[in-house]
């Protein structure tokens, strides 16, 4: 498929540093509606790839392209950002930020429907500084948007958030997909990606390990169930069937078929008090592919 077919896309983007080369060789594509998912852990190279997809690094090697051209002056008018951290002005309130940052650009969204929107009504009138940790996260997401973007990027959006704040960015960020706006997205929770993510890249070492749709590639890689029980309900005297593996404090069993692999645990004589039935996840996918969690 030509790089025509994206909204986005990066040609085998290479970032190096004295003795460290960030990132090695990556290159995917962004079709416009989607929302895409950069995952891994911290120093795999997902944030650097960021910037240079947004145009804030140039690469080493590589080129990144928008609606197949080069990054140029209008593409920085076509993309909002929200950054892991952003300073915002001292004595604002709510409805100023947002007013002073539409005014940098050409042309800016409505502003009173960015407002129902991020469900910042209640809160114009606040100072910025008495925001709570998801009011703020609302404010910078419409900051983002306040230029009407075809191209959002979120750099770990929800970082900090209490699991209800979350939640509700999460139910916020489906509006914003409601509107057609393309998402990408880097993050550390694997349910926010699950949850959000039409198709996923697991990043380490600068390169990609795979990609693809989230429920595909964990089908492609794990059968339907995990049993996990502690290492201490297998009898010493017993060794591991060949679908078993034992990590840390824990052995797993990968099966398809739940009741035949409870008889199997049964003839092992294992204790399944504390067994724990779970379906496959990105973190297990991400901890078969590299050894380590995805946030290592």
């Amino acid at each position: 498929m030509t790089n025509s077919a994206f909204l986005i896309a990066a040609e085998g983007l290479e970032k190096h540093y004295p003795g460290v080369r960030a990132v090695d060789g990556i290159s995917l594509g962004v079709r416009a509606g989607q929302c895409f998912g950069l995952l891994g852990p911290n120093g795999a190279g997902k944030t650097t790839t960021l910037e240079m997809l947004e145009g804030i690094q140039t690469p080493t090697a590589g080129r990144v392209l928008f609606q197949g051209r080069p990054l140029d002056r209008d593409f920085r008018e076509r993309i909002g950002i929200q950054f892991q951290a952003t300073a915002l002005q001292d004595f604002q309130r709510v409805r100023e930020s947002l007013a002073m940052f539409a005014a940098l650009y050409q042309h800016h969204a409505d502003l009173d429907e960015l407002i129902q929107l991020c469900h910042l009504g209640e809160i114009l009138e606040r100072d910025t500084r008495k925001l709570s940790g998801g009011q703020r996260q609302r404010l910078l997401l419409a900051i983002a948007l306040v230029n009407d973007p075809a191209l959002v990027f979120l750099d770990e959006p929800t970082t900090g958030l209490d699991p209800q704040a979350r939640r509700n960015f999460w139910a916020l960020i489906d509006r914003v997909r409601a509107r057609g706006t393309t998402l990408l997205i880097t993050t550390h929770y694997m349910e926010e990606a699950e949850r959000l993510c039409d198709e996923i890249a697991i990043v380490d070492h600068g390169r990609i390990l795979i990609q693809g749709r989230p429920s595909a590639l964990i089908d492609a890689h794990f059968p339907a169930a995990i049993l996990r029980l502690p290492s201490s309900a297998w009898p010493a005297d017993e060794s591991l069937p060949a679908n078993a593996e034992r990590r840390d404090t824990r052995i797993e069993l990968y099966v398809d078929e739940v009741p035949a692999a409870l008889e199997q645990l049964e003839r092992h004589g294992a204790s399944l008090i504390d067994l724990r039935i779970d379906r496959p996840s990105l973190e297990d996918l991400f901890l078969k592919l590299t050894g380590h969690s995805l946030r290592a």
